[in-house]
């Protein structure tokens, strides 16, 4: 058990039965009273996010993920499939629990899935990834009034903004965190 005090972004504890995971945390102290702390959370098993407040000195029960390097294999439509680098193990995982992050996912890359007594609850997608460009638009010569850039398609249908001097067949560095063009590889 730890103090609500001690929740801090990241940490996951356990409440009626349900795994929450903390997203933001506020610790709130007024001119009388006690302290509290707001906090917004996501419950690991249902996705859904809501904020919660809570008494200073009150406890929750805190809980151990354990993170498992995977390498992707393939997709088969409403399932992806990954290889368990420690075990061989083959676990599958609904494509919507990735929602529009699955576009980072190429065949072989890593990454971490998080779980909690054997139940795969989260991912974690490496800082960036390496695709290659598979469309692009056509640049316009002379046209470098503001900042010009454009979109490509990567091979895995992730839209990227990026410079002209990108073409087809370029392979592209890309920041999983909001889909950014890095630097081409």
């Amino acid at each position: 058990m730890i103090d609500v005090n001690q929740l801090r972004k990241g940490t996951t504890f356990t409440q009626n039965g349900e795994l929450f995971k903390v997203l933001q945390f506020a610790h709130h102290k007024p001119g009388r009273g006690k302290a509290t702390i707001r906090v917004t959370i996501r419950n690991l098993r249902s996705g859904a996010t809501t904020e919660k407040t809570f008494n200073s000195g009150e406890r929750v029960q805190d809980v151990r993920l354990d993170a498992v390097e995977v390498e992707y294999l393939y997709e088969d439509g409403e399932f992806l499939t990954f290889l368990d680098l420690e075990s061989y193990d083959q676990p599958q995982v609904l494509r919507s629990v990735f929602g529009t992050d699955a576009l980072y996912l190429k065949e072989n890359n890593t990454l971490k899935l998080i779980r909690h007594e054997g139940e795969i609850l989260d991912y974690e997608l490496p800082i960036s990834v390496d695709l290659e460009v598979t469309a692009a638009e056509a640049a316009v010569a002379g046209d470098t009034a503001n900042s010009p850039s454009k979109k490509v398609t990567c091979e895995t249908g992730l839209v990227v903004t990026v410079p002209l001097f990108v073409n087809v067949g370029d392979t592209l560095r890309v920041k999983t965190e909001d889909a950014s063009y890095m630097t081409r590889v």
